[in-house]
């Protein structure tokens, strides 16, 4: 996609620790305002946005190995409830009109997920935000992420991370790290990349949609994607 032409609808996935900042748990508006501006501007330009939050931020619990997975799971869920609420909540303050849609019923808290609903939604240019992951144990929220995605017929899958892209290896541990411009979802099960979970990759793989990762630091790099700018590092079917 040429520089300057913005993709109609996009999901965006946002890491919960993202939404914590330098606090590491928890919310920091400090961060939260500014990538809420950019989604804002994105809005503006007429890019429909749906976004899927994750709940890192609130509950690591499956990383204990402490409690039964099901059960830390469904906490984790009503974690990226939260988040979705904040971002709704600092969006609206802007003027964006957003629904809250979530996979686990909570009425007196936000929309179930209906499909249709969502793209009603899109249709008349409000902010969709996905709560809940999947609604079942044992995915991820990049699943949830790929899911949805492929659901509402996104153009592609926006995962905005703490890093600019895609490297060979660690590049906070490694200075002779390589990034990637661009790959291809052989190359990520063939190089054994971590763009995301396997299962996400995979519906990403099979649904014929890209991801784009880029760096959340600078929110600004949301727009920038949105337009169909070189940011990150793009995984395209074959």
């Amino acid at each position: 996609m040429s520089e300057g032409k913005k993709y109609r609808r996009v999901l965006l996935k946002l890491s919960g620790e993202a939404l914590a900042g330098n606090k590491k748990t928890g919310l920091d508006y400090s961060v939260i305002t500014p990538i809420c501006a950019a989604i804002k501007k994105c809005a503006e330009a007429g890019v429909q946005m749906g976004i899927v939050v994750g709940g890192g931020n609130f509950w690591r619990g499956r990383s204990s190995g402490a409690m039964d997975r099901t059960r830390a799971d469904h906490i984790g869920m009503l974690a990226t409830t939260m988040n979705a609420l904040a971002v709704a909540d600092v969006l609206e303050s802007m003027g964006i009109v957003v629904r809250v849609q979530t996979a686990i019923s909570m009425p007196q808290v936000a929309e179930p997920y209906i499909r249709n609903k969502a793209m009603r939604h899109f249709e008349k240019g409000r902010v969709v935000i996905f709560g809940c992951g999947t609604g079942n144990p044992f995915f991820s929220t990049d699943t949830a992420s790929t899911l949805r995605a492929a659901e509402i017929e996104a153009d592609i899958v926006l995962k905005a991370t703490m890093v600019d892209g895609v490297y060979d290896k660690d590049p906070n541990k490694y200075p002779d790290a390589v990034k990637f411009d661009r790959l291809t979802f052989n190359d990520i099960i063939v190089k054994n990349l971590q763009v995301m979970d396997s299962t996400a990759a995979t519906m990403c793989k099979d649904n014929n949609l890209p991801i784009l990762v880029f760096d959340l630091s600078d929110p600004e790099n949301i727009y920038r994607a949105c337009m169909g700018e070189s940011v990150g590092t793009i995984v395209v079917p074959e």
